[in-house]
């Protein structure tokens, strides 16, 4: 009866153990290099010396500056680390895709911020993918059980609409992640118990949250480039808005469109999942 709690435990020890580990063990910060002018004939050498507190500062952040603070501090490790800053964000963004803890946009802005527009779409959306792909495997092994008792009637709904919608069930996956009447980690958790299969989940999880994970990364790229409201308002980061939201808006219309001629939907109802009625 606890084997499946007792396993789960232990996945999660372990990986918690692995990554406080990983970020423990901080490698030394690279030099920084003495701006033109300045005197350091001066600089007490015991002081330079003397070990950083950074480590202290590694956490998930939960608010803006955090974030910002974050960022400045992988940015500065990257320089000589990059390997390890890599490793780092990616034991990071796993831990918290494949154990449904809130807060992946959060690192996805953070992919932004430190890799860049391209490299950290790419990352941000192939970290998604292979966090809930995870997620689901651990809830395959796992968690059926304490997931149907926890959310009986969601599972219920959830299995009913998948078997209403299977001759298009991959576009019925991309509307959900499109439109999350249910929240992505239920999705993640639920898919092995109402019988999704590995290749769909994974291919709408891709593709489905590249729209969003591309705003975050945006938002990421922008927070680390704009040091003023000059910067904000230039035509370049204009026209990266204007890009942002064609990206948000043009992948949810089309499948909005096709799901008024070919899905089985519902009217959202008070719990995030659907009402009995069907869509006209």
């Amino acid at each position: 009866m606890r084997s499946p709690l007792v396993g789960l435990i232990a996945v999660v020890v372990a990986a918690s153990l692995y990554l406080y580990s990983l970020s423990l063990y901080l490698p030394a910060g690279p030099r920084t290099r003495p701006l033109p002018g300045a005197e350091t004939e001066h600089v007490d050498t015991a002081e330079s010396e003397q070990p950083s507190e950074e480590p202290s500062r590694l956490k998930f952040p939960s608010d803006l500056d955090e974030l910002r603070e974050l960022a400045e501090l992988l940015q500065f490790y990257k320089t000589e680390h990059t390997g390890y800053v890599l490793l780092l964000f990616c034991s990071a963004y796993l831990y918290k895709q494949s154990f449904a803890i809130p807060g992946s946009s959060f690192l996805n802005i953070l992919a932004g911020a430190i890799f860049g527009a391209y490299h950290g779409l790419l990352l941000a959306c192939v970290l998604t993918t292979v966090g809930s792909t995870i997620c689901y495997f651990l809830s395959q092994a796992f968690g059926k059980r304490y997931i149907v008792n926890l959310f009986p009637e969601k599972v219920s709904m959830l299995q009913r609409k998948v078997e209403e919608n299977q001759d298009c069930l991959f576009f019925f996956l991309l509307f959900l992640r499109f439109f999350p009447m249910t929240p992505n980690w239920f999705l993640n958790m639920s898919a092995p118990i109402v019988n999704i299969p590995i290749t769909s989940f994974f291919c709408s999880v891709f593709i489905g949250l590249l729209p969003y994970n591309f705003i975050c990364v945006q938002t990421g790229v922008m927070l680390s480039e704009v040091s003023s409201l000059d910067d904000l308002f230039s035509w370049d980061r204009l026209l990266q808005l204007l890009a942002i939201a064609c990206m948000a808006l043009l992948p949810g219309a089309l499948i909005r469109r096709f799901s008024q001629k070919s899905l089985k939907l519902d009217i959202p109802a008070k719990n995030g999942l659907v009402a009995h009625k069907k869509v006209q």
